[in-house]
C-alpha cells in the first residue's frame, strides 16, 4: 500500500501532462511520446490498484490520492470547467473510483494521439498552424491598433498631419482585415462539424499564444487553455463578439480622426495661400493642393465611404451604436450570469455529495440551486449562451426538486425523532408514577408503541437514522419490560 500511495501522489503531475499543445507542429510528435508514456504509467498504477483490491484488508479502504485541486503545484489555478479531469476537489477517493478515473484519462490520451496524427497527416493544416504561431493573437492585434489610433493630430503642421493620416488609413485597413478574420473564426468554430477545422479557427484566434486541448467537460464540450486561461469554445465565440464591437468602435474612431485631419489640411492650405475661399462648385480641387495631398484626400474620402461615411454620419449612427452597446452589455451580463450559475451549481452539487447530511446542509444546497436557476432563467434568448443556459436550467431544476424532496424527508425524520422522544418521556413518567394501576401501565405501553413506530418510520439515509436506531433498541427494551409487568 505504501508503494501505491507514493505512485498515486504523482498523479496530478501525470494527469496534467495529458494535454496536446497546438502551435508549433514540430513539437507535436514529442507530445505524442509524452502522452504515450503517461498512459503507460497510468496502466501500471491501475495494475497496482487491482493487486491491492485482491487483498482482504483493503476491500473497503479509501486512501489519500489527489490533493485538493487548488494546491496542485504543477497546475496552479484550476478552472471549475476542468475540475473533473483531476478527480473533483476531494482529498480522498476510493480505489474502485480511481480505477474508473484512470480509464477516462487513458481514453483521453488516445483521443489526443488521434488528433495529433490527423494534424501531422495534413500538410495544409500544419502550414496554417505554423503561420498562426508567428503572428499576434487577434486580441493583441486589436490592442496594437488601438494604441496606434491614440493620435494627437498636428493641426498646425501639414507634413506631420499627412503622415498621421496615412497611419490612420493603414490602421483602418488592418481593422477591416481583422474584422474578416474574426468573422472567419466565429463561423468556423460555431458552424463547422470537423474538429480539425475548428482547431484552425482557434489557432487563428490565439496566434502566438498558442493553445492546448485540456479536457472534455460534463457536457462533452472541449476545454482549451491559452495564456494560462481555461476556456470552452463558447467562451471564444463570446470573445469574438466583444472584439467585433471593439473593431467597430475603432473604425468609427478612425473615421472621426480622418474627418478632423481633412478639415485641418484644408484650413492650413487656405491660410498659407492668402486667398479667399473658392467655392467648391467653381473649383473642385484647389490649385494650391500638392499631388500628395490630393492623393491623401482621395484615399481618406474612399475610406470614409467604405467604412460608413465617416464622422458626418455620427449623429445618424448614434442609435445604432447605442443599440450595439446595449447588446454588448446584455451579452456580457448573460455570460457572467451563466458562469455564476455554473459556479453556484457546482457548489450545490458539492454540498449534496456523500449523504446523509443535516437539514441545514440540504437547505443550503437547495438555496444554491435556487440561485443558479434564477441566474439561468434571467438570460435573454437572443444571447449566445441562451441554448446552453436552457440545457443547464432543465438539469438544475431536476436537482432542485430532488433536494427539495430530501428536505421534506429530513424534516419529517426530525419530527418523528422529537415526537418519539416526547412520548418516551411521557411513558417513563407514567411508569414511575404511583399507584401502578393496570390503566397506567396500558397507557405507558401505548406510548412506547407509538414512539417505536415513529422511529421505525425514519428512513435509513437521513441524518438522524443512526440516533433513531440507538433509541429504538432502548425503547423496545422498555416496551418489553412494561409488557411483562
Amino acid at each position: 500500500m505504501a508503494n501505491l500511495e507514493i505512485v498515486i501522489s504523482e498523479l496530478p503531475t501525470l494527469i496534467h501532462n495529458l494535454k496536446l499543445t497546438i502551435g508549433d507542429s514540430n513539437k507535436i510528435m514529442e507530445q505524442i511520446i509524452l502522452i504515450n508514456n503517461a498512459q503507460e504509467e497510468l496502466r501500471n498504477i491501475k495494475k497496482l490498484i487491482a493487486q491491492e483490491l485482491r487483498l482482504e484488508n483493503v476491500k473497503n479502504s479509501a486512501i489519500a490520492t489527489l490533493p485538493r485541486i487548488g494546491t496542485v503545484a504543477s497546475v496552479g489555478f484550476i478552472d471549475p470547467a476542468i475540475a473533473e479531469k483531476f478527480g473533483h476537489s476531494k482529498t480522498k477517493i476510493s480505489l474502485i473510483d480511481l480505477q474508473s478515473k484512470i480509464d477516462d484519462w487513458i481514453e483521453w490520451g488516445y483521443f489526443l494521439q488521434a488528433i495529433a496524427a490527423d494534424i501531422l497527416s495534413d500538410n495544409y493544416l500544419v502550414n496554417q498552424l505554423n503561420f498562426d504561431i508567428n503572428h499576434l493573437s487577434l486580441f493583441a492585434q486589436i490592442q496594437v491598433i488601438s494604441e496606434n489610433l491614440k493620435i494627437n493630430l498636428a493641426f498646425e503642421n501639414s507634413h506631420v498631419l499627412e503622415n498621421q493620416v496615412q497611419k490612420i488609413i493603414n490602421s483602418q485597413q488592418e481593422l477591416l482585415q481583422l474584422k474578416q478574420k474574426l468573422n472567419y473564426v466565429f463561423d468556423t468554430i460555431k458552424n463547422s462539424h470537423n474538429l480539425l477545422n475548428i482547431l484552425l479557427g482557434v489557432s487563428a484566434f490565439c496566434g502566438k499564444s498558442g493553445f492546448a486541448l485540456e479536457w472534455l467537460d460534463d457536457d462533452h464540450e472541449l476545454i482549451i487553455s491559452s495564456d494560462n486561461k481555461f476556456q470552452e469554445l463558447t467562451d471564444i465565440l463570446n470573445e469574438c463578439d466583444c472584439l467585433q464591437q471593439q473593431v467597430a468602435a475603432l473604425i468609427l474612431q478612425g473615421n472621426i480622426l480622418n474627418g478632423q485631419a481633412e478639415e485641418a489640411l484644408k484650413k492650413i492650405e487656405e491660410e498659407s495661400s492668402n486667398k479667399p475661399i473658392i467655392s467648391p462648385y467653381l473649383e473642385t480641387v484647389p490649385k494650391y493642393w500638392t499631388p500628395k495631398i490630393v492623393r491623401s484626400a482621395l484615399i481618406i474620402a474612399s475610406s470614409l465611404l467604405i467604412l460608413g461615411f465617416g464622422g458626418w454620419k455620427l449623429k445618424e449612427q448614434s442609435p445604432k451604436w447605442q443599440q450595439m452597446s446595449l447588446n454588448l452589455t446584455q451579452e456580457a451580463s448573460a455570460n457572467a450570469n451563466f458562469k455564476s450559475a455554473q459556479k453556484i451549481g457546482m457548489e450545490a452539487a458539492s454540498l449534496a455529495q456523500n449523504p446523509p447530511h443535516p437539514l441545514k446542509v440540504w437547505q443550503q444546497a437547495q438555496n444554491k440551486w435556487h440561485q443558479a436557476i434564477n441566474l439561468l432563467d434571467s438570460i435573454p434568448d437572443e444571447t449566445s449562451v441562451y441554448a446552453q443556459a436552457e440545457k443547464k436550467l432543465a438539469y438544475y431544476q431536476i436537482n432542485y426538486k430532488s433536494i427539495s424532496q430530501r428536505i421534506l424527508v429530513e424534516k419529517q425524520a426530525l419530527v418523528n425523532l422529537e415526537s418519539a422522544q416526547k412520548l418516551a418521556i411521557e411513558a417513563n413518567i407514567l411508569v414511575n408514577s404511583l399507584p401502578h394501576s393496570l390503566l397506567v401501565r396500558q397507557q405507558a405501553k401505548y406510548k412506547w408503541v407509538q414512539a417505536i413506530n415513529l422511529l421505525q418510520a425514519i428512513p435509513e439515509k437521513t441524518s438522524v437514522s443512526a440516533q433513531a436506531k440507538e433509541m429504538l433498541t432502548i425503547y423496545k427494551i422498555n416496551y418489553a419490560a412494561n409488557s411483562q409487568k
